[in-house]
């Protein structure tokens, strides 16, 4: 007598999930391929809409809509992890080789905020400090490099999705358009490979959303700083009895500063925004792109508030002909 074989309740189960799934994944949309097979790092956060619900959706869609958010995230993973392992093969020596990686970016959170009593407690967003993978922390054991440790954060042509435009409102400073790197310190070495979390001011100063790839590199000939001007956005900073003494307390959980960018302070429960608007490194006094400002003998000043400034007239057409014949 001949046996039957059935599928288990399981296996059946399985295969009734995974087919519908075989087949939407190969229903992409033209426009999610095309931006695919434009470059492999180039994240499109809409395909993380809608929110799957397992109790509006149902089992099999739910996975399925679970399944399509995973994807594309999981390919750009790849497609990072595929860039940093050539990239390891091809280094011109073991240092060099964990000095450097290409990152996805995330901004940083209160998760991320370490426990009381260490010093950057309550600053994750008002500091210059990453959440970076362990390789980073072998690189400074490695190659000796002094305090403070720095790293550059920087966009790259072709790889790091499109600028994103804030609008006029936002608090970053207008420079800031054409801003292509920025400098930090390390919060943490305890971020997954492949991943670096920066604080938020980083993100529109770089115009970056959550998932751009970026590189991230340990930096040892930042020059070290001798003088900022920073341009507070609102004149109420100013008019604080003590602010010079809070904006040097607020600087120190700055490790550097890159010209351009606006950074914020917090101060009473109230949070401050500043541009900076000139950095100089010592001995000469040169104005830099960056500059250190831990452990430097810098001096800070303020200029004239955003908000006490005058705007600009509109030139009238013809102006500058009437103005040329007179």
């Amino acid at each position: 007598m001949k046996q039957i074989l059935l599928f288990p309740p399981l296996a059946a189960l399985l295969l009734a999930i995974t087919v519908p799934l075989a087949f939407s994944s190969t229903a992409a949309t033209p426009s999610t391929n095309a931006a695919a097979a434009a470059s492999p790092f180039h994240f499109d956060p809409t395909t993380q809409y809608p929110t799957p619900s397992l109790l509006r959706d149902g089992l099999l869609p739910f996975l399925s809509s679970k399944w399509n958010h995973a994807q594309p995230i999981a390919l750009l993973e790849q497609a990072v992890e595929d860039h940093n392992a050539e990239y390891v093969a091809t280094a011109a020596n073991p240092v060099d080789a964990i000095s450097y990686r290409r990152c996805i970016a995330l901004p940083l959170d209160d998760r991320f905020d370490p426990p009381m009593g260490v010093f950057s407690h309550g600053h994750v967003d008002t500091g210059d400090k990453m959440s970076l993978p362990r390789n980073f922390w072998d690189s400074i054991t490695k190659s000796k490099a002094e305090v403070p440790w720095l790293f550059e954060v920087s966009r790259v042509d072709g790889v790091t999705s499109p600028r994103v435009t804030l609008p006029h409102d936002e608090h970053h400073h207008p420079s800031a358009a054409n801003l292509s790197r920025a400098v930090g310190g390390a919060l943490d070495f305890r971020c997954p490979d492949n991943y670096a979390f920066l604080p938020k001011w980083m993100f529109s100063a770089l115009g970056l959303r959550p998932r751009d790839v970026v590189d991230v590199r340990l930096v040892t000939k930042t020059p070290p700083g001798s003088a900022v001007r920073l341009r507070p956005h609102t004149s109420a900073f100013v008019n604080i009895g003590n602010h010079q003494a809070v904006l040097e307390t607020e600087l120190k959980h700055y490790s550097a500063l890159t010209l351009g960018s606006t950074i914020p302070f917090d101060y009473r429960g109230e949070r401050y925004y500043f541009d900076v608007v000139d950095l100089r490194s010592a001995p000469r006094g040169e104005r830099v792109p960056m500059a250190k400002v831990q452990d430097c003998d810098i001096a800070a000043e303020f200029v004239r508030a955003k908000d006490q400034l005058k705007p600009k007239k509109k030139k009238k057409k013809g102006g500058n002909k009437r103005d040329g014949q007179e």
